[in-house]
Protein backbone atom coordinates (compact mmCIF):
# COMPACT_ATOMS: atom_id res chain seq x y z
CA UNK A 1 0.00 0.00 0.00
CA UNK A 2 1.08 3.76 -0.82
CA UNK A 3 1.44 6.27 2.20
CA UNK A 4 0.61 9.85 1.36
CA UNK A 5 0.72 12.96 4.09
CA UNK A 6 -1.21 15.83 2.73
CA UNK A 7 -0.51 19.36 4.14
CA UNK A 8 -2.59 22.57 3.65
CA UNK A 9 -1.38 25.48 5.02
CA UNK A 10 -4.31 27.68 4.62
CA UNK A 11 -4.73 31.54 6.61
CA UNK A 12 -6.91 30.21 9.20
CA UNK A 13 -5.30 27.31 10.17
CA UNK A 14 -2.98 24.31 9.15
CA UNK A 15 -4.58 21.17 8.01
CA UNK A 16 -3.01 17.39 7.94
CA UNK A 17 -4.50 14.05 6.55
CA UNK A 18 -2.76 10.92 6.39
CA UNK A 19 -3.91 8.51 3.54
CA UNK A 20 -3.03 5.09 2.57
CA UNK A 21 -3.69 4.82 -1.47
CA UNK A 22 -5.90 1.38 -2.11
CA UNK A 23 -5.03 -0.88 -5.36
CA UNK A 24 -8.38 0.28 -6.94
CA UNK A 25 -6.58 3.86 -6.80
CA UNK A 26 -9.01 4.79 -4.15
CA UNK A 27 -8.07 5.65 -0.44
CA UNK A 28 -8.72 5.55 3.03
CA UNK A 29 -7.98 8.19 5.47
CA UNK A 30 -6.25 7.17 8.73
CA UNK A 31 -5.69 10.38 10.75
CA UNK A 32 -6.82 13.99 10.65
CA UNK A 33 -4.70 17.27 12.39
CA UNK A 34 -5.93 20.58 12.50
CA UNK A 35 -3.95 23.51 13.90
CA UNK A 36 -6.10 27.20 14.19
CA UNK A 37 -2.97 29.15 13.51
CA UNK A 38 -4.15 32.23 12.04
CA UNK A 39 -1.24 32.65 9.77
CA UNK A 40 -3.08 35.47 7.68
CA UNK A 41 -3.22 37.58 10.44
CA UNK A 42 -2.62 41.38 9.18
CA UNK A 43 -1.62 40.31 6.16
CA UNK A 44 -4.28 41.99 3.62
CA UNK A 45 -3.51 45.13 5.23
CA UNK A 46 0.16 44.85 5.68
CA UNK A 47 0.58 41.96 2.86
CA UNK A 48 3.48 40.43 5.07
CA UNK A 49 3.15 37.49 7.66
CA UNK A 50 3.89 38.40 10.54
CA UNK A 51 7.32 37.21 12.60
CA UNK A 52 4.59 36.12 15.30
CA UNK A 53 1.99 33.77 12.97
CA UNK A 54 5.22 32.52 10.75
CA UNK A 55 7.10 31.31 14.04
CA UNK A 56 3.77 29.66 15.32
CA UNK A 57 3.12 27.99 11.65
CA UNK A 58 6.13 26.50 11.68
CA UNK A 59 6.26 25.23 15.45
CA UNK A 60 2.97 23.54 14.06
CA UNK A 61 4.25 22.38 10.77
CA UNK A 62 7.93 21.02 12.67
CA UNK A 63 5.14 18.49 14.94
CA UNK A 64 3.12 17.20 11.69
CA UNK A 65 6.44 16.72 8.96
CA UNK A 66 7.92 14.56 12.48
CA UNK A 67 4.87 12.94 12.86
CA UNK A 68 3.74 12.15 9.53
CA UNK A 69 7.77 10.79 9.23
CA UNK A 70 7.51 8.59 12.72
CA UNK A 71 4.50 7.13 11.44
CA UNK A 72 5.80 6.30 8.08
CA UNK A 73 4.84 8.60 5.62
CA UNK A 74 8.28 9.65 3.58
CA UNK A 75 5.79 11.14 0.92
CA UNK A 76 4.05 14.71 1.97
CA UNK A 77 2.88 16.75 -0.81
CA UNK A 78 2.16 20.64 1.26
CA UNK A 79 0.17 23.17 -0.77
CA UNK A 80 -0.25 26.91 0.52
CA UNK A 81 -3.10 29.18 -0.46
CA UNK A 82 -4.19 32.71 -0.47
CA UNK A 83 -2.14 34.28 2.97
CA UNK A 84 1.55 32.72 1.43
CA UNK A 85 0.72 33.86 -1.94
CA UNK A 86 -0.39 37.03 -1.31
CA UNK A 87 2.09 38.01 1.53
CA UNK A 88 5.34 39.61 -0.15
CA UNK A 89 7.22 37.61 2.48
CA UNK A 90 5.41 34.53 1.37
CA UNK A 91 8.27 33.16 -0.63
CA UNK A 92 10.82 33.72 2.81
CA UNK A 93 8.32 31.42 4.73
CA UNK A 94 8.16 29.01 2.16
CA UNK A 95 12.25 28.91 1.86
CA UNK A 96 12.15 28.62 5.70
CA UNK A 97 9.85 24.99 5.83
CA UNK A 98 12.23 23.83 2.99
CA UNK A 99 15.44 24.58 5.15
CA UNK A 100 13.56 23.67 8.85
CA UNK A 101 11.90 20.81 7.26
CA UNK A 102 13.16 19.60 4.26
CA UNK A 103 9.53 19.68 2.90
CA UNK A 104 8.73 21.63 -0.56
CA UNK A 105 5.49 23.53 -0.19
CA UNK A 106 3.22 24.40 -3.61
CA UNK A 107 1.98 27.66 -3.12
CA UNK A 108 -1.21 27.52 -5.51
CA UNK A 109 -3.20 29.87 -7.42
CA UNK A 110 -7.06 30.44 -6.38
CA UNK A 111 -8.01 28.91 -9.61
CA UNK A 112 -5.88 25.63 -8.95
CA UNK A 113 -7.49 26.03 -4.98
CA UNK A 114 -10.91 25.97 -6.81
CA UNK A 115 -10.11 23.42 -8.79
CA UNK A 116 -8.57 20.74 -6.06
CA UNK A 117 -11.40 21.85 -4.05
CA UNK A 118 -14.08 20.71 -6.82
CA UNK A 119 -12.21 17.46 -7.15
CA UNK A 120 -12.36 16.66 -3.69
CA UNK A 121 -16.29 17.62 -3.52
CA UNK A 122 -16.84 15.18 -6.53
CA UNK A 123 -15.77 12.44 -5.28
CA UNK A 124 -17.65 12.80 -2.14
CA UNK A 125 -20.99 13.93 -3.18
CA UNK A 126 -23.07 12.32 -5.49
CA UNK A 127 -23.38 15.72 -7.61
CA UNK A 128 -26.93 16.09 -10.27
CA UNK A 129 -26.17 16.32 -14.53
CA UNK A 130 -26.83 19.89 -13.92
CA UNK A 131 -25.10 22.93 -12.78
CA UNK A 132 -24.13 22.46 -9.00
CA UNK A 133 -22.45 26.12 -7.01
CA UNK A 134 -20.06 25.00 -4.78
CA UNK A 135 -18.15 27.53 -2.45
CA UNK A 136 -15.81 27.24 0.10
CA UNK A 137 -14.60 29.46 2.50
CA UNK A 138 -11.69 29.71 3.88
CA UNK A 139 -9.90 32.74 6.06
CA UNK A 140 -8.21 34.77 3.18
CA UNK A 141 -10.38 33.43 -0.20
CA UNK A 142 -13.64 32.39 -1.07
CA UNK A 143 -13.45 29.83 -3.60
CA UNK A 144 -16.76 29.75 -6.20
CA UNK A 145 -17.00 26.91 -8.55
CA UNK A 146 -19.59 25.41 -10.83
CA UNK A 147 -19.85 21.89 -11.73
CA UNK A 148 -21.37 18.82 -12.86
CA UNK A 149 -20.84 15.34 -12.10
CA UNK A 150 -18.92 15.48 -15.46
CA UNK A 151 -16.12 18.27 -13.91
CA UNK A 152 -15.61 21.82 -13.39
CA UNK A 153 -17.08 23.96 -15.62
CA UNK A 154 -16.25 27.81 -13.71
CA UNK A 155 -14.17 28.36 -11.00
CA UNK A 156 -13.69 31.73 -9.15
CA UNK A 157 -11.25 32.56 -6.06
CA UNK A 158 -12.67 36.05 -4.67
CA UNK A 159 -11.13 38.07 -1.76
CA UNK A 160 -13.77 36.86 0.50
CA UNK A 161 -12.31 35.36 3.02
CA UNK A 162 -13.41 35.64 6.51
CA UNK A 163 -10.13 37.01 8.61
CA UNK A 164 -9.86 39.01 5.42
CA UNK A 165 -13.43 40.48 6.21
CA UNK A 166 -12.82 40.60 9.65
CA UNK A 167 -9.71 42.79 9.13
CA UNK A 168 -11.40 45.53 6.45
CA UNK A 169 -14.94 45.64 7.69
CA UNK A 170 -15.36 44.37 11.39
CA UNK A 171 -12.78 45.75 13.62
CA UNK A 172 -14.60 45.96 16.75
CA UNK A 173 -17.21 43.32 18.68
CA UNK A 174 -20.25 43.82 18.22
CA UNK A 175 -20.05 45.34 14.96
CA UNK A 176 -22.21 48.96 14.40
CA UNK A 177 -24.87 48.66 11.64
CA UNK A 178 -22.71 50.72 9.61
CA UNK A 179 -20.01 48.50 9.72
CA UNK A 180 -22.46 45.50 8.71
CA UNK A 181 -23.79 47.67 5.65
CA UNK A 182 -20.51 48.21 4.41
CA UNK A 183 -19.91 43.79 4.24
CA UNK A 184 -23.17 43.59 3.42
CA UNK A 185 -22.53 45.74 0.26
CA UNK A 186 -19.13 44.54 -0.41
CA UNK A 187 -19.92 40.31 -0.16
CA UNK A 188 -22.79 41.02 -2.87
CA UNK A 189 -20.44 43.10 -4.82
CA UNK A 190 -17.67 40.26 -5.35
CA UNK A 191 -20.70 37.58 -5.34
CA UNK A 192 -22.63 39.32 -8.25
CA UNK A 193 -19.48 39.94 -10.25
CA UNK A 194 -18.32 36.54 -10.42
CA UNK A 195 -22.20 34.85 -10.60
CA UNK A 196 -22.62 37.26 -13.94
CA UNK A 197 -19.52 36.25 -14.95
CA UNK A 198 -20.62 32.25 -15.09
CA UNK A 199 -22.80 30.92 -18.15
CA UNK A 200 -24.86 29.37 -15.92
CA UNK A 201 -27.74 31.69 -13.89
CA UNK A 202 -29.50 28.84 -12.44
CA UNK A 203 -27.82 26.24 -10.35
CA UNK A 204 -29.57 22.71 -8.65
CA UNK A 205 -27.96 23.09 -5.14
CA UNK A 206 -25.12 24.65 -3.24
CA UNK A 207 -22.61 22.72 -1.77
CA UNK A 208 -20.24 24.73 0.87
CA UNK A 209 -16.65 22.94 2.07
CA UNK A 210 -13.99 24.26 4.66
CA UNK A 211 -14.30 24.72 8.19
CA UNK A 212 -16.17 27.40 8.71
CA UNK A 213 -19.54 26.63 6.84
CA UNK A 214 -19.13 23.19 8.85
CA UNK A 215 -19.60 24.99 12.63
CA UNK A 216 -22.38 27.10 11.29
CA UNK A 217 -24.00 23.81 10.44
CA UNK A 218 -23.41 22.44 14.05
CA UNK A 219 -23.97 25.58 15.65
CA UNK A 220 -27.46 25.43 14.17
CA UNK A 221 -28.53 21.77 14.81
CA UNK A 222 -26.93 21.94 17.92
CA UNK A 223 -29.98 25.05 18.67
CA UNK A 224 -32.12 22.91 17.07
CA UNK A 225 -32.28 19.35 18.23
CA UNK A 226 -30.07 19.66 21.34
CA UNK A 227 -27.49 17.02 19.89
CA UNK A 228 -24.24 17.61 17.94
CA UNK A 229 -24.25 17.03 14.25
CA UNK A 230 -23.95 13.18 13.77
CA UNK A 231 -22.09 14.12 10.51
CA UNK A 232 -20.79 16.51 8.08
CA UNK A 233 -21.12 14.88 5.17
CA UNK A 234 -24.57 15.96 3.44
CA UNK A 235 -26.11 17.83 6.18
CA UNK A 236 -28.44 20.47 5.16
CA UNK A 237 -28.95 24.32 6.52
CA UNK A 238 -31.95 26.37 5.66
CA UNK A 239 -31.66 30.18 4.65
CA UNK A 240 -33.53 31.10 7.50
CA UNK A 241 -31.67 29.16 10.01
CA UNK A 242 -28.66 31.59 8.42
CA UNK A 243 -29.90 34.74 9.01
CA UNK A 244 -31.09 33.56 12.13
CA UNK A 245 -27.72 33.09 13.53
CA UNK A 246 -26.15 36.17 11.52
CA UNK A 247 -29.03 38.65 13.28
CA UNK A 248 -27.40 36.99 16.81
CA UNK A 249 -23.49 37.05 15.68
CA UNK A 250 -23.95 40.63 14.52
CA UNK A 251 -25.30 42.03 17.74
CA UNK A 252 -23.25 39.65 20.38
CA UNK A 253 -20.08 40.47 22.20
CA UNK A 254 -17.21 38.08 22.45
CA UNK A 255 -18.47 36.78 25.61
CA UNK A 256 -21.57 36.30 24.37
CA UNK A 257 -20.44 34.26 21.18
CA UNK A 258 -18.27 31.65 23.19
CA UNK A 259 -21.52 31.25 25.38
CA UNK A 260 -23.06 30.11 22.41
CA UNK A 261 -23.64 25.77 22.29
CA UNK A 262 -21.29 24.46 19.65
CA UNK A 263 -19.19 27.34 18.45
CA UNK A 264 -15.76 26.87 17.85
CA UNK A 265 -14.22 29.37 20.27
CA UNK A 266 -11.20 30.00 17.73
CA UNK A 267 -13.86 30.68 15.23
CA UNK A 268 -15.28 33.54 17.13
CA UNK A 269 -14.70 36.56 15.12
CA UNK A 270 -14.39 34.88 11.74
CA UNK A 271 -18.57 32.96 12.25
CA UNK A 272 -19.89 36.53 11.38
CA UNK A 273 -18.40 36.98 8.43
CA UNK A 274 -18.60 33.53 7.45
CA UNK A 275 -22.75 33.60 7.43
CA UNK A 276 -22.87 36.99 6.02
CA UNK A 277 -21.36 35.43 2.83
CA UNK A 278 -23.44 31.78 2.68
CA UNK A 279 -26.88 34.25 3.29
CA UNK A 280 -25.69 36.57 0.26
CA UNK A 281 -24.93 33.14 -1.68
CA UNK A 282 -27.92 31.97 -0.98
CA UNK A 283 -30.05 35.04 -1.90
CA UNK A 284 -28.43 36.01 -5.43
CA UNK A 285 -28.43 32.29 -6.36
CA UNK A 286 -32.47 32.16 -5.41
CA UNK A 287 -31.84 29.06 -3.55
CA UNK A 288 -33.20 27.73 -0.41
CA UNK A 289 -30.66 25.55 1.62
CA UNK A 290 -27.08 24.58 1.94
CA UNK A 291 -25.61 20.91 1.83
CA UNK A 292 -22.56 20.34 3.47
CA UNK A 293 -19.42 18.63 2.27
CA UNK A 294 -16.52 17.03 4.83
CA UNK A 295 -14.42 17.12 1.62
CA UNK A 296 -12.67 19.86 0.10
CA UNK A 297 -9.16 20.80 -1.03
CA UNK A 298 -6.57 18.15 0.75
CA UNK A 299 -9.09 14.66 -0.40
CA UNK A 300 -8.57 16.96 -4.23
CA UNK A 301 -5.07 16.72 -3.63
CA UNK A 302 -4.86 13.23 -2.74
CA UNK A 303 -7.24 12.50 -5.96
CA UNK A 304 -5.34 14.79 -8.03
CA UNK A 305 -2.19 13.03 -6.97
CA UNK A 306 -3.35 9.74 -7.81
CA UNK A 307 -4.37 10.81 -10.93
CA UNK A 308 -0.40 12.30 -11.40
CA UNK A 309 1.07 9.17 -10.26
CA UNK A 310 -1.21 6.15 -11.09
CA UNK A 311 1.74 4.48 -13.13
CA UNK A 312 4.19 4.97 -10.27
CA UNK A 313 1.81 3.98 -7.78
CA UNK A 314 1.00 1.08 -9.78
CA UNK A 315 4.74 0.16 -10.06
CA UNK A 316 5.52 0.56 -6.28
CA UNK A 317 2.65 -2.36 -5.52
CA UNK A 318 4.44 -4.34 -8.38
CA UNK A 319 7.47 -4.07 -7.39
CA UNK A 320 7.72 -3.14 -3.87
CA UNK A 321 11.57 -3.16 -3.95
CA UNK A 322 12.77 0.70 -4.58
CA UNK A 323 16.15 0.29 -6.47
CA UNK A 324 14.79 -2.38 -8.16
CA UNK A 325 11.21 -0.77 -9.54
CA UNK A 326 13.84 2.72 -10.50
CA UNK A 327 16.51 0.29 -12.44
CA UNK A 328 13.09 -0.95 -14.29
CA UNK A 329 11.43 2.66 -14.41
CA UNK A 330 14.55 3.54 -16.48
CA UNK A 331 14.42 0.81 -18.45
CA UNK A 332 10.68 1.24 -19.38
CA UNK A 333 11.08 4.91 -19.90
CA UNK A 334 14.28 3.99 -22.43
CA UNK A 335 11.95 1.45 -24.05
CA UNK A 336 14.44 -1.33 -23.90
CA UNK A 337 12.93 -4.73 -24.81
CA UNK A 338 11.33 -5.82 -21.29
CA UNK A 339 11.26 -9.37 -22.10
CA UNK A 340 14.20 -9.96 -23.67
CA UNK A 341 15.91 -7.66 -20.68
CA UNK A 342 14.52 -9.77 -17.92
CA UNK A 343 14.89 -13.08 -20.11
CA UNK A 344 18.61 -12.35 -20.16
CA UNK A 345 18.96 -11.12 -16.63
CA UNK A 346 17.54 -14.88 -15.29
CA UNK A 347 20.02 -17.00 -17.96
CA UNK A 348 22.68 -14.19 -16.18
CA UNK A 349 22.04 -14.95 -12.48
CA UNK A 350 21.40 -18.76 -13.75
CA UNK A 351 25.18 -18.35 -14.75
CA UNK A 352 26.48 -16.28 -11.27
CA UNK A 353 25.13 -19.04 -8.75
CA UNK A 354 26.43 -22.31 -11.12
CA UNK A 355 29.86 -20.51 -10.97
CA UNK A 356 30.01 -19.26 -7.32
CA UNK A 357 32.33 -21.35 -6.29
CA UNK A 358 34.68 -20.39 -8.76
CA UNK A 359 34.03 -16.22 -8.19
CA UNK A 360 33.01 -16.41 -4.84
CA UNK A 361 31.14 -13.18 -4.90
CA UNK A 362 27.84 -12.06 -2.95
CA UNK A 363 24.83 -11.21 -2.92
CA UNK A 364 25.50 -7.10 -3.91
CA UNK A 365 27.20 -7.96 -6.70
CA UNK A 366 24.29 -10.72 -7.78
CA UNK A 367 21.93 -7.89 -7.56
CA UNK A 368 24.43 -5.42 -9.82
CA UNK A 369 24.62 -8.50 -12.48
CA UNK A 370 20.97 -8.25 -12.67
CA UNK A 371 20.09 -4.48 -12.67
CA UNK A 372 23.00 -3.55 -15.23
CA UNK A 373 21.33 -6.91 -17.13
CA UNK A 374 18.08 -5.60 -17.23
CA UNK A 375 19.33 -1.89 -18.57
CA UNK A 376 22.03 -3.34 -20.88
CA UNK A 377 20.02 -2.40 -23.93
CA UNK A 378 18.79 0.94 -22.83
CA UNK A 379 21.06 2.53 -25.13
CA UNK A 380 19.19 1.67 -28.16
CA UNK A 381 16.94 4.93 -26.99
CA UNK A 382 19.73 7.06 -28.56
CA UNK A 383 21.08 4.81 -31.66
CA UNK A 384 21.64 1.27 -32.01
CA UNK A 385 25.23 1.67 -32.99
CA UNK A 386 27.63 1.88 -30.12
CA UNK A 387 24.35 1.27 -28.13
CA UNK A 388 26.74 -0.62 -25.14
CA UNK A 389 28.53 3.06 -24.71
CA UNK A 390 25.01 4.59 -24.64
CA UNK A 391 23.44 2.03 -22.10
CA UNK A 392 26.96 3.11 -20.16
CA UNK A 393 26.04 7.40 -20.45
CA UNK A 394 22.23 6.69 -19.50
CA UNK A 395 23.05 4.33 -16.63
CA UNK A 396 25.84 7.01 -15.37
CA UNK A 397 23.50 10.06 -15.71
CA UNK A 398 19.89 8.73 -15.11
CA UNK A 399 18.59 9.17 -11.06
CA UNK A 400 18.54 6.04 -9.96
CA UNK A 401 16.94 6.00 -6.55
CA UNK A 402 18.41 3.92 -3.88
CA UNK A 403 21.81 3.32 -5.85
CA UNK A 404 24.77 4.59 -4.21
CA UNK A 405 26.93 6.42 -6.59
CA UNK A 406 29.98 3.49 -6.94
CA UNK A 407 26.95 0.86 -7.71
CA UNK A 408 25.58 3.26 -10.33
CA UNK A 409 29.38 3.18 -12.09
CA UNK A 410 29.45 -0.74 -11.79
CA UNK A 411 25.91 -1.11 -13.44
CA UNK A 412 26.77 1.65 -15.89
CA UNK A 413 30.34 -0.58 -16.41
CA UNK A 414 28.64 -3.95 -16.55
CA UNK A 415 26.26 -2.94 -19.28
CA UNK A 416 28.63 -1.23 -21.44
CA UNK A 417 31.07 -4.00 -21.86
CA UNK A 418 27.68 -6.94 -22.54
CA UNK A 419 29.28 -6.68 -26.10
CA UNK A 420 32.41 -5.57 -28.60
CA UNK A 421 35.61 -4.62 -26.79
CA UNK A 422 36.78 -6.23 -23.11
CA UNK A 423 37.18 -4.14 -20.41
CA UNK A 424 40.82 -1.96 -20.26
CA UNK A 425 42.69 0.30 -18.33
CA UNK A 426 42.53 2.69 -21.71
CA UNK A 427 38.59 3.51 -20.62
CA UNK A 428 39.03 6.26 -18.56
CA UNK A 429 35.24 5.17 -16.71
CA UNK A 430 36.74 1.38 -16.11
CA UNK A 431 40.10 2.86 -15.00
CA UNK A 432 38.54 5.19 -12.17
CA UNK A 433 36.86 1.83 -10.68
CA UNK A 434 39.32 0.46 -7.50
CA UNK A 435 40.95 -2.71 -8.68
CA UNK A 436 38.49 -4.97 -6.61
CA UNK A 437 35.41 -3.29 -8.30
CA UNK A 438 37.43 -3.80 -12.22
CA UNK A 439 37.66 -7.49 -10.96
CA UNK A 440 33.84 -7.95 -10.01
CA UNK A 441 32.89 -6.00 -13.40
CA UNK A 442 34.93 -8.05 -15.70
CA UNK A 443 33.71 -11.03 -13.93
CA UNK A 444 29.84 -9.89 -14.21
CA UNK A 445 30.19 -8.29 -17.61
CA UNK A 446 31.72 -12.12 -18.71
CA UNK A 447 28.42 -13.94 -17.72
CA UNK A 448 25.89 -11.23 -19.14
CA UNK A 449 28.01 -11.58 -22.62
CA UNK A 450 27.15 -15.10 -22.65
CA UNK A 451 23.44 -14.33 -21.56
CA UNK A 452 22.83 -11.49 -23.93
CA UNK A 453 24.07 -14.45 -26.42
CA UNK A 454 21.86 -16.78 -25.36
CA UNK A 455 18.83 -14.71 -26.33
CA UNK A 456 20.06 -13.75 -29.29
CA UNK A 457 16.94 -13.48 -31.39
CA UNK A 458 14.59 -12.38 -28.20
CA UNK A 459 12.41 -15.42 -28.77
CA UNK A 460 13.15 -16.76 -25.04
CA UNK A 461 14.20 -20.10 -26.60
CA UNK A 462 16.67 -21.13 -23.85
CA UNK A 463 14.41 -22.41 -21.26
CA UNK A 464 17.04 -22.94 -18.58
CA UNK A 465 21.42 -23.74 -18.63
CA UNK A 466 23.61 -25.77 -16.35
CA UNK A 467 27.31 -25.44 -15.96
CA UNK A 468 29.44 -28.16 -15.82
CA UNK A 469 33.36 -28.05 -14.33
CA UNK A 470 35.85 -29.60 -15.63
CA UNK A 471 39.28 -29.53 -17.88
CA UNK A 472 36.89 -26.92 -19.26
CA UNK A 473 33.44 -25.32 -18.82
CA UNK A 474 30.56 -26.77 -20.24
CA UNK A 475 27.39 -24.73 -20.65
CA UNK A 476 24.46 -27.41 -21.03
CA UNK A 477 21.44 -25.29 -22.84
CA UNK A 478 18.15 -26.53 -22.93
CA UNK A 479 16.13 -25.24 -25.88
CA UNK A 480 12.64 -24.79 -26.94
CA UNK A 481 13.17 -24.97 -30.65
CA UNK A 482 16.53 -24.46 -32.88
CA UNK A 483 18.60 -21.86 -31.69
CA UNK A 484 21.22 -21.93 -33.77
CA UNK A 485 21.65 -18.36 -33.26
CA UNK A 486 21.92 -18.58 -29.52
CA UNK A 487 24.81 -20.98 -29.71
CA UNK A 488 26.49 -18.91 -32.18
CA UNK A 489 26.32 -15.88 -30.79
CA UNK A 490 27.03 -17.25 -26.97
CA UNK A 491 30.15 -18.98 -28.16
CA UNK A 492 31.28 -15.28 -29.83
CA UNK A 493 30.68 -13.77 -26.74
CA UNK A 494 32.50 -16.03 -24.14
CA UNK A 495 36.00 -14.66 -24.65
CA UNK A 496 35.70 -12.75 -21.55
CA UNK A 497 34.24 -15.58 -19.41
CA UNK A 498 37.43 -17.60 -20.77
CA UNK A 499 39.91 -14.71 -19.77
CA UNK A 500 38.22 -14.26 -16.05
CA UNK A 501 37.50 -18.50 -15.58
CA UNK A 502 41.15 -19.22 -17.61
CA UNK A 503 39.30 -22.21 -19.15
CA UNK A 504 37.96 -22.86 -22.33
CA UNK A 505 34.30 -22.97 -23.04
CA UNK A 506 32.12 -24.81 -24.83
CA UNK A 507 27.95 -25.02 -25.34
CA UNK A 508 25.80 -28.37 -26.03
CA UNK A 509 22.28 -27.39 -27.11
CA UNK A 510 19.89 -30.12 -25.60
CA UNK A 511 16.30 -29.91 -27.18
CA UNK A 512 13.22 -30.37 -24.49
CA UNK A 513 10.12 -32.01 -25.93
CA UNK A 514 6.76 -32.30 -24.75
CA UNK A 515 8.53 -35.87 -23.08
CA UNK A 516 11.43 -34.34 -21.25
Amino acid sequence: MSKLAVIDIGTNSIHMVLAEILPDASFKILDRFKDITRLGNGVFATRRLSEESMTRALEVLKTLVTLARNKGFERIVAVATSAVREAQNGGDFVALIMDQMGLRVRVISGTEEARLIFLGVKHSIALPDGPTLVVDIGGGSVELIVGNREGLIHGKSLKLGAIRLVEQFLPKTPPSELMMHALDDAVLAHLSDALGSFKMKTFQSLIATSGMAANVGEVIHLRQTGRPLPQHNLATILLKDIRSLEAELAKSSVKARLAIPGLDPKRVDTLLPTTVVLRCLLERSGLNEITLCDKAIREGVIYDFIVRHREGLKAERDIPDVRRRNVIGLARRCHAPEAHSLHVADLALSLFDQTKSEHRLGQQERTWLEYAAILHDVGYLINPRQHHKHAYYLIKHSDLGGLAVEEIDVVANIARYHRRALPSLKHEAFACLTSRLQRVVKLLASLLRIADGLDRTHFSLVQALSVKFGKQITIEVHLTGDAEMELWAAKSRADLFEQVFRRRVQFSGLLKTDHS
